[in-house]
């Protein structure tokens, strides 16, 4: 496996890429965590937190290794500054499935079966946006070649106005979905009702970071 220090000499984004991959595979867990939720399967759920925390963790210390080793003397095509808020980001996608596990699994999901296909559909688009951006981070190298500009800038941009895109229809879902529990009235209990708003809450929250994370990486081309 290639140091972060020998990726830096391949490419100064090179680790921004492999740190993002580690993110990514971080949040493709979740699914999986719901499913076991859903069939009660208490070993499964646990054996999943664990395994999402590690990966969070081993995120977490390629986060720290890039930031050690990011050298100051050599040039970078954008400000360091911007590198190290792009990687900030990054990292708050790792942080944020880790918090929906512990979200999660403070209380049963009572009346799963009345919002499966709402929570189903909002959960599902949440992680879409997530690899939507890790599709934009996959192209920093490209845009490095042609300087930030040209076809590929176009073409990036217009993945991150997607991202936005997402982003919005997302928070439609959300609000609709928050409607419904709350018509639910008392079908629920106290602790079910406020339980399925945080975890509505703490998966909304991935699509907000993905935005902001494409538009960092825009805001780059802006500049640039």
């Amino acid at each position: 496996m290639l140091t972060i220090a020998k990726l830096f000499g391949k490419s100064p984004f090179s680790p921004l890429i492999t740190h993002m991959k580690k993110v990514v595979t971080c949040v493709n867990e979740l699914p999986l965590l719901l499913e076991a939720i859903e069939k009660d399967d208490s070993k499964a759920v646990e054996n999943l937190v664990k395994h999402i925390s590690k990966l969070e963790h081993e995120a977490d210390l390629t986060k720290n290794d890039i930031r050690n080793h990011l050298p100051k003397s050599i040039f970078l095509p954008i400000d360091r500054s911007h590198l190290l808020e792009i990687l900030s980001l990054q990292d708050s996608l790792a942080d944020q499935a880790e918090d929906i596990t512990v979200v999660a699994t403070l209380h049963s999901l009572k009346d799963f079966g009345k919002l499966k296909d709402d929570f189903t559909l909002f959960f599902n688009e949440n992680i879409a946006s997530v690899n939507m951006v890790h599709d934009v981070i996959k192209e920093i190298n490209d845009l490095i070649e042609t300087s930030f500009g040209g076809i590929e800038a176009q073409k990036v941009k217009e993945m991150v106005d997607a991202i936005s895109l997402k982003e919005h229809e997302i928070d439609k879902l959300q609000y609709a979905f928050l409607k419904k529990i709350y018509s639910m009235g008392s079908s629920l209990d106290h602790v079910s009702f406020h339980h399925w708003i945080s975890l509505i809450k703490e998966i909304g929250e991935l699509s907000n970071i993905a935005e902001k994370l494409g538009n960092r990486i825009r805001m780059v081309l802006e500049i640039k």
